[in-house]
Order: C-alpha cells, then structure tokens, then sequence
C-alpha cells in the first residue's frame, strides 16, 4: 500500500507544478492593479510604489514566479493585501466550514444514491425505476444555487426550521447550519450516483456468474449485493471521485446563498479586491484538494477491486 501511496504522489508533482503554474499565470492577466484596489484612488504615486515594492510586484515575472512556487510548496501563503491578515489564518478559520459542508452532502448523497440506484436496477421498467429516473432528471435540471435558494425561502424564512445564515458553534448546532446547505449539494449527487448505480449494476447482474449464483439456488438479496453490488462499484467509485469534486466547487456558490462561512465566500470577496495573495492561496488549495481525492479514489479502486495493483 505504501508503495501505491508514494507512486502516485510522485505522478501527483508534475500535476502540482502545473496547477501552480496556471494560477500564477492566470491571476497575472487579471485586468487591475491590485497596488490601487489596495490602497484607494486617492493614494499618492509613492504610496502605490512602496506598496509594489513592499508585496515583489515590480520584481521580474520570472523571479515573482519562483517565488510563488517556492512559498506556495512551503504553504507560506503571505498576507492579505487589503488588511494584512495572515492568509494562513484565513484559510484555517474559514476552510473547515467548507470541509464539512462537503463531507456531509457527500455522505447524504451515499446514503440515498445508492440504495435509490439499487431499488431501480432490481425493479427494471418498473414504477420504482420509473420514479427514481425521474427523481434523477430532476437533480440534474435544478441548478443547485436556485435550489438552495428555495429551500432558503421555505424552511428558513417562510417556515423558520433551520437557522438563515452562519456557520454554528459546536457539533450540533454546526449539523443544524450545515443540514440545508448540504441537502441542496447531496440533490444533485444523488440523482447523479442514483443514476450511475442503476446503470452499473445492471450490466453486472446481466453476467454469467449472477446466473450461475442463481441457479446454484444463493439467495437474491446475497446475488445482488454480494455478486452484483460489490463487483459494480468500481465505475460508482469513480463516479464518486469526481462527484467529490463537483460538489467541492460547487460549494462556493452554495457558501455564498447561505451566507455561510468557508472558502468560497473568502475567495469571491478576495478575487473582486484583487487580493492576489488570498486567491492564489485558495486556488492551491483546491487544486491540493483534487490531487488529494484522486490518489483516494486510486486506493479505493484497490480495496475495491484487489486485481488492480501497481507493477
């Protein structure tokens, strides 16, 4: 297992250094000098000098560049350029909020995909398959902003069930904040694993074992669920990876509908400042993030399915 880990951190390096490279070019062709959003229109010329010269912005592009890769590896992130906050802290105060609103519509979009999935496969062209594709061509129709939107409008102000912005103190006050937020990401991740499921299994129990296990008399709930289940969720898992992702991005806009704290609000507020050190920062970030998820689906495949190993 070890070895797995290191190889693909090892693919992971070039993927890195392209991500940072992209991000460094990207913020440069920003239109806007980030010296006067800083400091106002009324700041003097030697005021916006010593501010360039201050934060390396009348340094060479090559030499700002490796200077950005150099502190981005070290996860030196700098300060804000509007008001001097460490962006380290930035991140470790609003980060964990975004985390969590992941993780939870992660897992209630698990918890219901899949057995929605499931319950279509094994009643093909029936109602419950009926109703569940129809479940999943609603989940994909509704854009998750104007979802949370409306679950905003009906259970926050109309009916006042759940709390209309924040973040929350304490783990249950925080799953209380964080339940509406994540119903409307785990939407359109479960139409999306529901449907994937479905399909998946499908073509398993379409193959010459599950016959063979039937007519060997096993029981169906152990066919589909040992025989068909198991062999079928090496395409879920994928499916579940870049899931992951969507719903990591997608979380930004969802953030900023429920006035909740995270990442995504920090880097809407930063790219309209062009505070360079804070956008880069969380750019990296997610760009670590999707690094990371993809090694995870890697070793998942493995435990998944134990044929795959590395040479």
């Amino acid at each position: 297992m070890l070895r797995v880990i290191g190889a693909r951190l090892l693919d992971a390096v070039p993927t890195v250094l392209l991500v940072l490279t992209l991000v460094f070019i990207a913020l440069r062709l920003l239109p806007g000098d980030p010296a006067l959003v800083a400091l106002g229109d009324y700041a003097t010329a030697e005021q916006l000098a010593l501010f360039r010269e201050q934060m390396g912005l009348n340094a060479p592009l090559w030499q700002q560049y490796f200077t950005f890769i150099w502190d981005m590896l070290t996860l030196d992130f700098g300060q804000s350029l509007i008001d001097r906050t460490p962006v380290l802290r930035l991140l470790a105060d609003n980060l964990p909020y975004t985390i969590e609103l992941t993780l939870v519509a992660t897992g209630m979009g698990l918890l219901v995909g899949i057995p929605l999935g499931v319950v279509a496969a094994v009643n093909r062209n029936k109602l419950p398959d009926a109703g569940v594709r129809v479940f999943s061509l609603i989940g994909y129709a509704i854009p998750d902003f104007y979802l949370g939107a409306l679950l905003l409008i009906v259970f926050a102000l109309t009916l006042g069930w759940f709390p209309i912005n924040g973040g929350g103190t304490g783990f249950v006050d925080r799953m209380y904040h964080v339940f509406l937020p994540a119903v409307t990401l785990a939407m359109v991740k479960t139409a999306f694993l529901g449907r994937l499921t479905r399909t998946s299994l499908l073509e398993v129990l379409g193959k010459d074992y599950i016959r063979t296990a039937r007519a060997k008399g096993a029981r169906e709930n152990r066919v589909i669920y040992r025989h068909g289940l198991r062999n079928a969720l090496l395409p879920i898992t994928t499916g579940l990876g870049l899931s992951l992702l969507a719903t990591l991005s997608g979380s930004v806009a969802i953030e900023l509908v429920f006035n909740r704290p995270g990442i995504g609000e920090v880097l809407i507020s930063a790219i309209a400042k062009r505070d360079y050190p804070v956008i880069q920062a969380g750019v990296v970030v997610f760009a670590f993030f999707v690094v990371l998820i993809n090694l995870l689906v890697d070793l998942a495949y493995i435990v998944v399915d134990p044929r795959i190993r590395v040479k």
